[in-house]
Protein backbone atom coordinates (compact mmCIF):
# COMPACT_ATOMS: atom_id res chain seq x y z
CA UNK A 1 0.00 0.00 0.00
CA UNK A 2 1.37 3.72 -1.02
CA UNK A 3 1.75 5.94 1.91
CA UNK A 4 0.17 9.14 1.12
CA UNK A 5 1.24 12.62 2.27
CA UNK A 6 -2.19 13.69 3.17
CA UNK A 7 -2.74 10.44 5.92
CA UNK A 8 0.75 10.91 7.13
CA UNK A 9 0.30 14.69 7.86
CA UNK A 10 -3.05 13.50 9.31
CA UNK A 11 -1.52 11.34 11.98
CA UNK A 12 1.14 13.93 12.74
CA UNK A 13 -1.59 16.67 13.76
CA UNK A 14 -2.82 14.05 16.65
CA UNK A 15 0.55 13.42 17.90
CA UNK A 16 1.15 17.05 17.90
CA UNK A 17 -1.57 17.64 20.66
CA UNK A 18 -0.45 19.38 23.72
CA UNK A 19 2.68 20.36 21.92
CA UNK A 20 3.31 24.08 21.84
CA UNK A 21 2.69 26.02 18.52
CA UNK A 22 4.24 28.87 17.36
CA UNK A 23 2.31 32.14 15.70
CA UNK A 24 2.36 32.91 11.79
CA UNK A 25 3.14 36.36 10.82
CA UNK A 26 2.23 38.46 7.16
CA UNK A 27 3.00 42.14 6.19
CA UNK A 28 0.17 44.22 6.74
CA UNK A 29 0.18 48.03 5.67
CA UNK A 30 -2.09 50.11 8.10
CA UNK A 31 -4.41 52.56 6.99
CA UNK A 32 -3.77 56.56 7.23
CA UNK A 33 -4.29 58.74 9.95
CA UNK A 34 -5.42 62.15 9.16
CA UNK A 35 -2.97 61.70 6.16
CA UNK A 36 -0.35 60.55 7.76
CA UNK A 37 0.98 56.96 7.00
CA UNK A 38 2.27 54.37 9.51
CA UNK A 39 4.91 52.09 9.42
CA UNK A 40 4.03 48.67 8.26
CA UNK A 41 3.95 46.16 10.63
CA UNK A 42 3.44 41.83 10.75
CA UNK A 43 0.31 40.55 11.75
CA UNK A 44 -0.49 37.67 13.58
CA UNK A 45 -2.91 35.32 10.98
CA UNK A 46 -2.64 32.22 12.61
CA UNK A 47 -0.26 29.49 14.41
CA UNK A 48 1.33 26.00 13.61
CA UNK A 49 3.87 23.34 14.81
CA UNK A 50 7.30 24.10 13.84
CA UNK A 51 8.73 20.96 12.30
CA UNK A 52 12.00 21.76 10.66
CA UNK A 53 11.40 22.93 7.03
CA UNK A 54 7.68 22.72 7.72
CA UNK A 55 4.84 24.65 9.47
CA UNK A 56 1.63 22.09 10.26
CA UNK A 57 -1.43 24.17 11.11
CA UNK A 58 -4.49 22.37 12.25
CA UNK A 59 -5.80 22.81 8.71
CA UNK A 60 -2.95 24.06 6.63
CA UNK A 61 0.67 22.91 5.56
CA UNK A 62 3.34 25.65 4.79
CA UNK A 63 6.89 25.47 3.94
CA UNK A 64 9.07 27.52 6.21
CA UNK A 65 10.57 30.89 5.65
CA UNK A 66 12.00 33.51 7.77
CA UNK A 67 11.97 32.80 11.25
CA UNK A 68 11.92 35.88 13.45
CA UNK A 69 11.52 37.15 17.30
CA UNK A 70 9.54 40.08 17.97
CA UNK A 71 11.51 42.67 19.77
CA UNK A 72 10.83 46.54 20.30
CA UNK A 73 12.46 49.00 18.00
CA UNK A 74 15.47 51.06 19.56
CA UNK A 75 18.15 52.99 18.42
CA UNK A 76 20.82 50.60 18.01
CA UNK A 77 24.58 50.66 16.63
CA UNK A 78 24.88 47.79 13.50
CA UNK A 79 28.07 46.64 12.25
CA UNK A 80 26.36 45.04 9.49
CA UNK A 81 23.58 45.82 7.03
CA UNK A 82 21.87 42.63 7.39
CA UNK A 83 21.26 43.05 11.11
CA UNK A 84 20.08 46.09 10.69
CA UNK A 85 17.32 44.81 8.33
CA UNK A 86 16.88 42.13 10.61
CA UNK A 87 15.95 44.22 13.82
CA UNK A 88 13.35 46.28 11.11
CA UNK A 89 11.16 42.81 11.09
CA UNK A 90 11.63 42.22 15.07
CA UNK A 91 10.52 45.78 15.33
CA UNK A 92 7.93 45.44 12.36
CA UNK A 93 6.24 42.28 14.34
CA UNK A 94 6.26 43.91 17.71
CA UNK A 95 4.26 46.97 16.63
CA UNK A 96 2.22 44.15 14.60
CA UNK A 97 1.43 42.38 18.24
CA UNK A 98 3.58 39.78 18.34
CA UNK A 99 4.60 39.96 22.23
CA UNK A 100 8.32 40.79 23.09
CA UNK A 101 10.58 38.03 22.73
CA UNK A 102 7.95 35.92 20.51
CA UNK A 103 9.12 33.30 17.98
CA UNK A 104 7.21 34.16 14.94
CA UNK A 105 7.35 33.02 11.13
CA UNK A 106 7.15 34.90 7.95
CA UNK A 107 7.18 34.28 3.85
CA UNK A 108 5.86 30.78 4.41
CA UNK A 109 4.67 29.33 1.30
CA UNK A 110 1.61 26.79 1.07
CA UNK A 111 2.24 23.54 0.45
CA UNK A 112 -0.30 21.33 -1.36
CA UNK A 113 -0.57 18.19 -0.10
CA UNK A 114 -2.78 17.00 -2.89
CA UNK A 115 -0.58 17.84 -6.04
CA UNK A 116 2.14 15.65 -3.73
CA UNK A 117 -0.13 12.95 -3.38
CA UNK A 118 -1.17 12.43 -6.79
CA UNK A 119 2.66 11.86 -7.59
CA UNK A 120 4.04 15.28 -7.77
CA UNK A 121 5.62 18.12 -5.71
CA UNK A 122 5.10 20.54 -3.74
CA UNK A 123 7.21 22.90 -1.50
CA UNK A 124 10.02 20.61 0.08
CA UNK A 125 7.48 17.64 -0.08
CA UNK A 126 7.30 15.24 -3.17
CA UNK A 127 6.29 11.90 -4.68
CA UNK A 128 9.05 9.90 -5.21
CA UNK A 129 8.46 5.68 -6.49
CA UNK A 130 4.96 6.22 -4.83
CA UNK A 131 6.87 7.07 -0.97
CA UNK A 132 6.25 10.58 0.23
CA UNK A 133 9.72 12.20 0.65
CA UNK A 134 10.93 15.82 1.76
CA UNK A 135 13.52 17.89 0.72
CA UNK A 136 15.02 18.82 4.48
CA UNK A 137 16.93 21.88 3.03
CA UNK A 138 17.34 23.73 -0.16
CA UNK A 139 20.63 21.84 -0.83
CA UNK A 140 19.93 18.95 1.32
CA UNK A 141 19.20 15.07 0.39
CA UNK A 142 15.97 13.68 0.43
CA UNK A 143 14.47 11.29 2.87
CA UNK A 144 11.33 9.29 3.05
CA UNK A 145 8.90 11.66 4.81
CA UNK A 146 7.49 9.37 7.53
CA UNK A 147 10.88 9.18 9.00
CA UNK A 148 11.23 12.91 8.90
CA UNK A 149 8.27 13.66 10.36
CA UNK A 150 9.01 10.40 13.34
CA UNK A 151 12.30 12.56 14.35
CA UNK A 152 10.71 15.99 14.14
CA UNK A 153 7.62 15.09 16.62
CA UNK A 154 10.12 13.04 18.85
CA UNK A 155 12.55 16.40 19.26
CA UNK A 156 9.05 18.24 20.09
CA UNK A 157 8.03 16.18 22.40
CA UNK A 158 11.34 16.22 24.42
CA UNK A 159 11.42 19.64 24.30
CA UNK A 160 8.10 19.53 26.13
CA UNK A 161 9.71 16.98 28.75
CA UNK A 162 12.42 19.14 29.52
CA UNK A 163 14.63 16.04 28.13
CA UNK A 164 16.47 18.21 25.06
CA UNK A 165 19.28 19.00 26.46
CA UNK A 166 20.20 21.35 23.85
CA UNK A 167 16.74 22.87 24.37
CA UNK A 168 16.75 22.87 28.26
CA UNK A 169 20.49 24.16 28.60
CA UNK A 170 19.16 27.79 26.82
Amino acid sequence: MTARATSLIDAARARLTGIPRERLGEWATPRKVLGIGRAPRIVPVGDAWHLGVLLIGTDTLAATGDVLRARAEVIRGFTAESQRARAALAAAARRGGFAEGETLHLGWEPVDLAVVDAGGSSGPLSMIAGIPQIRWSKGGGIRPFSDYLDEQIALRESDVKGQNPEISAN
